[in-house]
C-alpha cells in the first residue's frame, strides 16, 4: 500500500524540518548560554578553584580567571541577541579552545584534584568538544542552515 502526500504535503514536511532544526537550534542557543553564564559566573565565586586549574608555567594566572570569566559571561549575553549570536559563538568558541590547557593539566595531573574523578577529567575532554560543535552549530546564521 503507497500513502501519497496530500497535495502541498512535501513543501509541509519542510516546514516540520526546518522547525525542527530552529528548535534544536534554540535548545542548542539555551545549552550554551546556561554553560557560559554558570561558568562565568563560577569564575568570580570560586576563584581559587579556576587559579589552580590553570598550569602554574602561566604567567597572569588571576587575570586570567577574571578574564575569561568576564568573557565568559559577554559571550553568553551576546547569544541573546540575534545579531550579535553568531560572534558570540566565535568568540565562545576560540574562548573554549583558549581554556582547553586548563582541562589538559587536570587532565595529567589528577593527583592534584582528587575530589574529581579520573574518568569525570577524561569525560571533560570529550564534553569540551560536544561544547565546541554545539557552539559552532546554534550559532551559525540561518541562512547557511537553510542550505
Amino acid at each position: 500500500m503507497r500513502t501519497e502526500l496530500p497535495k502541498g504535503g512535501a513543501e509541509l514536511l519542510q516546514l516540520d524540518v526546518k522547525t525542527d532544526n530552529m528548535t534544536y537550534k534554540k535548545v542548542g542557543i539555551a545549552i550554551v548560554f546556561t554553560w557560559f553564564l554558570v561558568g562565568g559566573t563560577a569564575h568570580f565565586i570560586a576563584r581559587d578553584f579556576f587559579l589552580q586549574i590553570i598550569p602554574p608555567s602561566l604567567p597572569l594566572r588571576m587575570p586570567a580567571v577574571y578574564i575569561s570569566g568576564f568573557f565568559e559571561l559577554v559571550g553568553a549575553l551576546g547569544l541573546l541577541f540575534a545579531g550579535w549570536r553568531r560572534a558570540a559563538g566565535l568568540g565562545l568558541f576560540i574562548l573554549t579552545v583558549l581554556v582547553t590547557p586548563a582541562n589538559i593539566y587536570m587532565w595529567r595531573n589528577p593527583q592534584l584534584f582528587p575530589s574529581i574523578s579520573e574518568d569525570l577529567l577524561a569525560f571533560r575532554l570529550v564534553l569540551q568538544i560536544a561544547l565546541l560543535a554545539c557552539i559552532w552549530w546554534s550559532t551559525l546564521p540561518e541562512r547557511i542552515l537553510k542550505s
